[in-house]
């Protein structure tokens, strides 16, 4: 119990005076993940501070048995590693709407989700930022209803 104890007082202070490496201001881009079924989605961050942005992530898919969209917001810690690299941890969730075609079995309707995220990125000298994140969401609907993980390659534009 106090080993336990000690490591978690340990990492909690290492995570804490860990410096923030610069974030851009702004970065757009693509995500290309599942998404609860949704795949690519749009991807905008916006920095706070030296060390916390919001993301907001807009996905859909017209498909062979239904329509949906889904809109993600997301707020991160950003913590800098060595060089162009950094690791975050978010929260947060969003909404989603989906629709059946009308020559199948079934109506439509909206849900809503709690979403986490975990994942590292690399700003490269020119604007350019690469990550791989792991979100996990628990949804509140019969479409999205259960717990989900998407692990997601971002490509995104950087700018101020």
């Amino acid at each position: 119990m106090k080993k336990g104890l000690f490591i978690l007082v340990l990492l909690l202070t290492s995570v804490i005076t860990m410096n923030a490496q610069d974030i851009s201001n702004n970065a757009i881009g693509l995500r290309f993940g599942d998404n609860s079924g949704l795949s690519t989605e749009i991807s905008y961050q916006r920095a706070l501070g030296d060390s916390n942005r919001l993301e907001a992530g807009l996905s859909w898919r017209s498909g062979t048995y239904y329509n949906a969209i889904k809109l993600t917001g997301l707020y991160q810690w950003v913590w800098g590693l060595d060089g162009g690299f950094n690791w975050y941890v978010g929260a947060g969730g969003g909404f989603g709407s989906w629709k059946v075609k009308s020559n199948y079995s079934g109506d439509g309707g909206t849900y809503l989700f709690a979403a986490g995220d975990i994942g590292i990125e690399y700003k490269f000298d020119f604007p350019l930022l690469l990550s791989l994140d792991f979100r996990p969401e628990i949804g509140f609907a019969d479409f999205n209803n259960d717990l989900g993980f998407d692990i997601a390659l971002g490509v995104r534009y950087t700018f101020d």
